[in-house]
């Protein structure tokens, strides 16, 4: 195997380890296709966001095209088909129901006050009294809102404008003494993991905490297929020092390949099973919290494309829109459109629009455009606009005619 990649290689290696693969996106998506993808990436991010799709629903549309977001519903949330589960591990993330065992060191951590969200484990210290009776109420009451929890209070003040009640729930939930049984929209109801995760599942040992990060990192090795310490410890948010020993375990034992990447100042690892093939990649939008471009300092070096979320920067200071996409082009990012399901219309908007230096604008607003159609019609949208905004409108709108 390679001691040095160059950085096309390493992108083929990212794109194809990622699912990748120029796949036909306008066949049929069976349960059997999502399944293999949701194993491929371990994770799913959630996001509250809804102003095209919520984040989760669209790695697996980026990879496979239109699916049933019915059916991935039914998977992760429903009471008979239900095989994921939600917890906190590249941020709040739905996960395949097997690798249940391999969260419970993290909730483990929290029960015993050294969790990866400090003002959760304070909270549960300072009001261990109010956290333990709102346990107690879940228990006895089943799936609950956090506007019903006794005493919770109104939402105000505290993180994310939350209230008592739902700090308790977020508590109990980083702690694994509570799980979602099922989301009301994008509300979280909450219920106790024995009415949750199957029996099966919680009957199976959890490895010890060395064991199961070190399987963590392996994963994220594999779902990368090549990335810095960094990168691989991001997957998951594993902390650092144990990761650094796993790592060096990984590397011994030949699971990792210690390569260098051409204009990488960082050293590398490659998965021993990853593929370095001759072409990698398609076209498709990106989530801004795909797995692919979700790690900003990665995408730079993967792609040389600097990307930031503007949600949270005020409207005139806003260089590329609200809620931007990376358009995903062969092997390179090659332009990003800043997206709005118009519901209430039934137009998908593409209110602003810009192609990367490298990239030729007419080919570019040709692949943006057949994406913007496929997911209109994933969406339930029944036309495309483009808006007068960005380097490449002009050519996006001749596209669309």
């Amino acid at each position: 195997m390679a001691g040095s990649l160059s950085i096309a290689q390493a992108r083929r290696v990212a794109l194809a380890a990622q699912g990748f693969s120029f796949t036909d996106r306008t066949k049929k998506v069976t349960w059997a296709h999502m399944a293999s993808m949701v194993r491929r990436l371990n994770l799913l991010q959630i996001d509250s966001v809804n102003v095209v799709a919520r984040s989760h629903y669209l790695p697996l549309y980026s990879r496979l095209g239109a699916y049933s977001q019915q059916t991935l519903d039914e998977r992760a949330f429903g009471q008979k088909k239900r095989t994921m589960f939600e917890c906190w591990a590249h941020e709040a993330s739905l996960l395949p129901m097997e690798l249940h065992p391999l969260m419970r060191w993290r909730m483990a951590r929290a029960r015993a006050g050294n969790g990866t969200y400090k003002s959760m484990d304070q909270f549960g210290k300072d009001e261990r009294s109010y956290v333990k009776q709102v346990l107690d109420f879940v228990t006895r009451n089943g799936p609950t809102v956090a506007g019903e929890v006794p005493g919770g209070g109104k939402a105000e003040g505290g993180w994310w404008g939350w209230s008592k009640g739902k700090l308790a729930l977020e508590t109990l939930f980083d702690q694994g003494l509570v799980t979602t049984a099922s989301r009301n929209g994008f509300e979280r109801l909450y219920d106790i993991p024995e009415r949750v995760i199957p029996a099966d599942v919680l009957a199976l040992p959890a490895p010890s905490e060395k064991d199961a990060i070190r399987q963590l990192l392996d994963l994220s090795a594999r779902a990368h297929g090549v990335g810095t310490e960094i990168d691989l410890r991001d997957y998951f948010r594993l902390p650092i020092q144990e990761t650094r020993a796993a790592l060096a375990e990984l590397v011994a034992d030949g699971v990792l390949i210690p390569v260098t990447i051409e204009g990488w100042k960082q050293q590398a690892y490659l998965h021993h099973d990853a593929k370095i093939p001759r072409k990698a990649g398609g076209t498709a939008l990106l989530s801004p919290f795909d797995p692919m471009v979700w790690a900003r300092s990665r995408a730079e070096r993967l792609f040389a494309f600097h990307y930031r979320i503007e949600i949270y920067t005020p409207a005139p200071k806003r260089q590329f829109g609200y809620y931007v996409l990376p358009l995903l082009h062969h092997d390179r990012i090659v332009g990003r459109v800043c997206l709005k399901a118009d519901r209430q219309s039934g137009v998908l908007r593409a209110n602003a629009s810009h192609h990367e230096a490298h990239a030729d604008p007419a080919e570019t607003a040709a692949a943006l455009a057949g994406e913007l159609q496929l997911m209109a019609g994933w969406l339930g949208l029944g036309d495309v606009a483009a808006g007068p905004s960005g380097n490449l409108a002009r050519s996006l709108r001749n596209a669309l005619r």
